[in-house]
């Protein structure tokens, strides 16, 4: 027997708790929401989820997301080119943008070498960064993922795959406290961090 006194109304709380961080009673106060909205509404955000999953792209250049094949960060001619951060995932650009301290490009890994995980440096987008070293014409790299063992040893990593005489190597200052996500670090420590970057240290 259903909790609910409509099934249909328990099949929506159940996926939309299924979302992170959404318990059952949160998805519940979003599905009544939603029967008191005009069905337009209704309508509006279940096209943009639809869209959102049929026609998002990947940026081939830095693989964040994107409307096209490159995006606008990329495409950017007021971007510094020479220089590029690498981040763990597009939550990070957003993070690190909002900041307004940066004006390079951006290099997204899709995550970080994680064992535990089954996440090895080939399901990482490393390689594509070292084909990019050897393409573009960057002068440094700014590591800037997070401040854990495994955003370390992905650090380390990708550090051992570059390193070289022509190629400054930096990591974001520690204003970032161990084990904190880049997204959720403030506005203006993240932004010290990045200006206030520091050569990487292998040891």
């Amino acid at each position: 027997m259903t909790e609910y006194s409509s099934l249909l109304l328990e099949n929506a709380v159940n996926e939309l708790s299924k979302l992170p961080g959404i318990g059952k009673k949160t998805a519940l106060r979003l599905a009544l929401h939603l029967l008191r909205e005009d069905k337009s509404r209704t309508e509006t955000l279940s096209r943009s989820l639809m869209m959102l999953r049929e026609k998002i792209m990947f940026c081939e250049r830095c693989h964040n997301i994107s409307d096209s094949a490159v995006c606008g960060i990329c495409s950017n001619l007021r971007r510094d080119e020479n220089v590029v951060c690498v981040v763990e995932d597009m939550r990070d650009v957003m993070a690190i943008e909002r900041t307004a301290s940066y004006n390079g490009l951006y290099h997204v890994l899709g995550g970080v070498i994680s064992p535990i995980e089954s996440i090895a440096p080939a399901d990482l987008y490393i390689d594509h960064l070292i084909q990019r070293i050897t393409q573009e014409p960057i002068r440094e790299v700014i590591l800037a993922l997070p401040a854990t063992i495994e955003g370390d040893t992905t650090s380390f990593y990708i550090y051992r795959k570059i390193k070289s005489d022509s190629l400054k190597i930096t990591t974001i200052a520690k204003g970032v406290a161990i084990g904190d996500a880049l997204e959720f670090t403030d506005e203006v420590t993240l932004g010290r961090s990045i200006q206030q970057r520091t050569l990487f240290d292998q040891g």
